[in-house]
């Protein structure tokens, strides 16, 4: 029987390198897109690897849609098959309060955020549906609890795209429940990665991760290990969640 195929866009750092070698030990074969920094991509692919899985990597914009179309005839081409999508990369846009986001600020996290999952969704939905010949499949969304919470002081716009993600995770579970897709969101709180540096931030995860009622911030794995539950067979009558990850925040 062949591995079972995942891909995850942003899939080379943070969450999306966590889960990538998280479901190469579970025994998925993996097609990870990044952005930027080749050599920590590079670094990822191999760890996976190393795990046991076949990995295709492929450097790509997701807003980009026919840079995407291109990556997912790739994936045809390599594995013939695709069995989970994450859809994790995203962008904060950075730490400003409204009056002072400049509005290329605003189209960039939509842009990432939002039309860069619609993008990759649509092109998963062609080729999993039973509706048009695909065998089923699942898609997880990496959403946020600034959805909920809407982050006031630092980046309401990104809540803003995050809160897009949470309702077009309801209402495509719904649309494509009978074509044998389950779509569901992981909503994670405070994780610590690098993003908070890499966007203005350096010193989020120690100032606010002690008033989280946990007591602390996430580590990436274990929003994986989320992810990979959703994507997974025991998730089989799991659609439409969205499921909060943030330590009681």
């Amino acid at each position: 029987m062949s591995r079972r195929v995942m891909m995850i866009t942003g899939g080379t750092r943070g969450i999306g390198a966590a889960t990538a070698l998280l479901a190469a030990q579970r025994g998925f074969d993996l097609l990870l897109t990044y952005r930027g920094a080749a050599a920590r991509a590079e670094a990822t692919a191999r760890a996976c690897e190393a795990a046991g899985a076949a990995v295709a990597l492929h450097q790509a914009e997701v807003s980009d849609e026919a840079a995407m179309r291109a990556v997912f005839d790739a994936l045809d081409a390599r594995f013939g098959r695709l069995d989970v999508l994450v859809n994790n990369a995203g962008t904060t846009g950075g730490v400003a309060r409204q009056a002072d986001v400049a509005m290329s600020v605003w189209e960039e996290v939509l842009r990432v955020n939002v039309l860069g999952t619609a993008i990759c969704t649509q092109q998963a939905i062609r080729r999993m549906s039973t509706a048009r010949g695909g065998k089923g499949g699942a898609i997880v969304n990496v959403s946020s609890r600034a959805s909920e919470l809407g982050s006031p002081g630092e980046w309401v716009h990104y809540a803003a795209s995050k809160g897009a993600i949470d309702a077009y995770t309801l209402g495509l579970a719904k649309e494509v429940a009978g074509e044998g897709i389950r779509v569901n969101a992981v909503n994670p709180g405070m994780v610590d990665t690098e993003l908070h540096a890499s966007m203005g931030a350096p010193d989020r995860v120690a100032r606010l991760g002690p008033t989280v009622p946990i007591g602390r911030a996430a580590t990436a794995e274990e929003i994986a290990e989320v992810i990979l539950f959703l994507a997974s067979d025991a998730a089989s009558y799991v659609t439409g969640a969205r499921v909060p990850v943030g330590g009681g925040r």
